[in-house]
């Protein structure tokens, strides 16, 4: 084989490695992309049905319900608009308390429960998530984007 011959398979062989690698870590990426909804946008049904995302707001007080074993807990989140219950099994962390700021991550069931994989609270008074806090700022002012706004606000 000529030297100019190898000099092409090789590049080739490196465009080819390389456009693997490259659609491996797209496809993990894709994979792990979770977006958040406000509970009035997964109450208007623009949260996905197949896949996870985060849901965010504040426990409802008086909402909170724990089952026997001591483990499942159920509770309301809600945006001051809209509510979704929430269920999840775990140990929920200390400062999780109704009426603070909670983001879960889970799916959301056909019957509308969003059954949550991992619950986080808020750490001090005057944290809360960016987006948790910003969907209760639209939802008090009833402004809740879209579905198609949040995506193009992603791809930016």
């Amino acid at each position: 084989m000529k030297p100019r011959t190898k000099r092409a398979l090789a590049i080739v062989a490196g465009v080819v490695t390389l456009g693997i690698a490259s659609a491996l870590v797209l496809n993990a990426f894709q994979s792990n992309l979770v977006f958040f909804f406000s509970p009035t946008q997964v109450a208007g049904a623009e949260a996905p049905k197949d896949r996870a995302f985060r849901i965010g707001g504040l426990v409802e007080k008086g909402s909170v319900k724990r089952d026997a074993n001591g483990l499942t807990v159920t509770f309301i989140v809600t945006d001051t608009a809209k509510t979704v219950p929430v269920t999840y099994t775990g140990m929920l962390p200390d400062l999780f308390q109704e009426g603070k700021g909670v983001v879960a991550q889970g799916k959301l069931r056909a019957d509308g429960v969003f059954v949550a994989e991992q619950v986080l609270a808020k750490h001090d008074e005057n944290y809360m998530p960016p987006e948790a806090a910003e969907a209760l700022e639209k939802a008090k002012h009833g402004q809740m984007p879209s579905l198609g706004k949040q995506m193009k606000a992603v791809d930016q």
